[in-house]
This record gives C-alpha cells, sequence and structure tokens, in this order.
C-alpha cells in the first residue's frame, strides 16, 4: 500500500469505529480513533507477519494490547484484515457477540491475549518474547501496543525492568502518548514526564514519532528490528479523538459520551466528519 492508500484505511476503520459505537450505545472513543494510524500500519503497513486464515502459525508476530479499552480499533482492523466478517463488527458489546467490550483470547482467533485490566500486557509481552528467546525463535517479534496512562501502574515497570535485564530484543512497545485518561489530562492526575528518560534509565532504545505520520510510525517499527542489544519503545505521540474535532484532546470522549442524550446524533456528526475529510471532499451520504 502507498502512504495515500493507508491514509485512506485508517480512516475507513476510524469510520467503522463510529458506527460500532453506534451500533452498541456504549464503549471508548478516543483511544480508538487515535490508534486507527497505527494499526493501520501494523497491519497494512508490512510490519506485522500475520496469517488471518492460520492465525495460531508457529513463526507469526505476537500483538499484546495492553490497553484493551481500544477494543474498537483492534476489531475495526482485525475484520479488514480478513479475520472474521466485517459484518460482524456491529455486534460490538452485545450477549454473545466475540467483540466484547474488552478483547477475550478463548473468543476471537488472532489475539494474543485477554486485556483489560491496565498494566499488565507489558508484562506479558516481555515474558512471551523471552519465551521466543528460549525456544530460539528468531523469525518472531512481539509487539505491545500500551497507553501512558497505564504507566501509572506498577506492574507496567516490572515489565520495562525485566525487559531490559534481559536485553529483549525480539520486543517493540509502542505507547499511545495522548495524554489524556478517564479523568483527566495523565500529568495532572499522575505525572509521566520525562517519560523518554525513564525508559532509557531502564537500558531501552527510544524512539518518539508522530503517531499519525504514516511513514514515520513505518520507519520507527523498521528502526526497532535493527536494534539487537536491548528492547524498543516508540513513543508516538496522539491526538485523542483524532478525526473528529469536537472529540480531539477532550478527555472526556475517553468513553463513550460526555452527554448521552445527544450521543447519537454526535456521532453521527462524527461520522459525516471522517466521510468528508472535515468537509474536502462531498460525501455521497450527506
Amino acid at each position: 500500500m502507498t502512504v495515500k492508500e493507508l491514509e485512506l484505511k485508517a480512516n475507513q476503520i476510524r469510520q467503522l469505529i463510529i458506527k460500532m459505537l453506534i451500533a452498541a450505545g456504549s464503549g471508548h472513543s478516543a483511544g480508538p480513533l487515535d490508534m486507527a494510524d497505527v494499526f493501520t500500519c501494523l497491519f497494512f503497513g508490512g510490519i506485522l507477519n500475520y496469517d488471518p486464515k492460520n492465525p495460531d502459525k508457529p513463526d507469526r508476530d505476537r500483538l499484546v494490547v495492553s490497553n484493551g479499552h481500544i477494543a474498537p480499533v483492534i476489531y475495526a482492523t482485525m475484520a479488514e484484515a480478513g479475520y472474521f466478517p466485517v459484518n460482524e463488527l456491529m455486534t460490538l458489546r452485545q450477549f454473545g457477540s466475540r467483540l466484547q467490550g474488552h478483547p477475550e483470547r478463548v473468543r476471537l482467533p488472532g489475539l494474543e491475549t485477554t486485556s483489560g485490566p491496565l498494566g499488565s500486557g507489558l508484562s506479558q509481552a516481555a515474558g512471551m518474547a523471552l519465551a521466543l528467546r528460549i525456544d530460539s525463535n528468531k523469525l518472531s517479534r512481539v509487539y505491545c501496543v500500551t497507553s501512558d496512562g497505564e504507566h501509572q501502574e506498577g506492574n507496567c515497570w516490572e515489565g520495562i525492568m525485566l525487559a531490559g535485564k534481559y536485553k529483549l530484543s525480539n520486543l517493540t512497545v509502542i505507547l499511545d502518548r495522548n495524554n489524556i485518561q478517564i479523568d483527566g489530562n495523565t500529568e495532572d492526575v499522575m505525572p509521566l514526564e520525562p517519560l523518554a528518560m525513564k525508559y532509557q534509565a531502564f537500558n531501552w532504545h527510544v524512539i518518539e514519532i508522530d503517531g499519525h505520520n504514516i511513514e514515520e510510525i513505518i520507519a520507527a517499527c523498521d528502526q526497532a528490528k535493527a536494534i539487537f542489544e536491548k528492547p524498543t519503545v516508540i513513543i508516538a505521540h496522539t491526538i485523542a479523538g483524532k478525526g473528529v474535532d469536537f472529540m480531539e484532546y477532550d478527555f472526556r470522549w475517553h468513553g463513550y459520551d460526555p452527554h448521552p442524550e445527544t450521543a447519537r446524533e454526535d456521532y453521527k456528526k462524527a461520522l459525516a466528519e471522517l466521510r468528508t475529510l472535515r468537509g474536502q471532499i462531498r460525501s455521497e451520504h450527506e
């Protein structure tokens, strides 16, 4: 895919996220929207080694999503990649659906972990990377998507210490630095900075990027593959609610809607923005 094609794919995934949330009547908005570019690059930018028809193949790359509340972007991207039919996305959060509000590994082929409790994914990913080394599996890499807010959890730093100690160069962490969490801005709730220096102190290679720049995302993941003496963290600076102007930067959109009585209308406006690229093109749905 070209950069332009990847940008359009990310926009398509954002539209699917909004449609899923409308159908479900609940869910998380800001994180899924801001991670659409990263997930597009992982699955369609030549980064991940995966096969939807054989999701458990031994030489696959492992993708651990620690911040499981961004499930809508996980599901939308997996459906677009061919893991399951796109129309199944509209069952998000329904009873009996494979697409629960937080991912469940045993329900959906292609998921590596069940996620939801924040802070645990990075430790799980470090364990997987160490196990692959013990098994002499040099073909597979482990990617861990994590949020900035969950770096307030102690378990997160235990995984960071372990990965640094064992120099797990087959581990790449992508940190969604959108600066928000459920009840405010991260630096107001519990300051994280200097985040890059903290990782460096634990013997990590650190790359900082614009998390919405397709070329930077792919280049950073490629650079991580060339680092042999330590694990890599890619701090992806993102805009919460990316693509919808009234959601961007607003921590209240971490969840579904700060104004439940106007939720459906708000999401219809969001969908119109994404379809028209904020009015730059005319939509057939207008």
